[in-house]
């Protein structure tokens, strides 16, 4: 499971549909989180909390360019690959994280992934969850 620390910087409702902002080190995220009509009280602007996201939600591009829905985009640097007949683990650097993507090892090809490499490493919005900083 991936982990970010955060601050959350702002929070638009619409009945049970929270779309959260949190501001990682000066780089913007969202979450959008699918709630009871009133929402937890540690989910607070200002508040520091972690954001998670499971390694197969990540996706990677490299030489991206236009607009795309995704909303959270990491400029990263390949760090280790971890090759498997079919699945391949990817080791990225996003800033002070290690950030990890689990894509198919016929995706590793097709990006022609090696260390050091540049990629954006993208997360769909529903696909974050904000936990409660320990």
């Amino acid at each position: 499971m991936n982990k970010l620390s955060g601050i959350i910087s702002r929070i638009q409702q619409s009945g049970a549909i929270l779309l959260v902002d949190v501001d990682v080190d000066g780089h913007g995220f969202s979450a959008m989180l699918i709630e009871s009509a009133t929402q937890p009280e540690w989910l607070q602007t200002g508040n520091t909390i972690d954001l998670v996201f499971k390694e197969t939600e990540v996706s990677l591009a490299r030489n991206l360019s236009g607009m795309i829905s995704m909303r959270n985009r990491m400029k990263c640097i390949v760090q280790h690959i971890d090759r498997g007949e079919l699945l391949s683990k990817i080791s990225l650097q996003f800033q002070k994280y290690v950030v990890t993507s689990a894509i198919t090892t016929r995706s590793v090809d097709l990006l022609d992934l090696r260390i050091g490499d540049e990629v954006e490493a993208l997360v769909k919005a529903n696909e974050v969850s904000l936990m409660k900083k320990q």
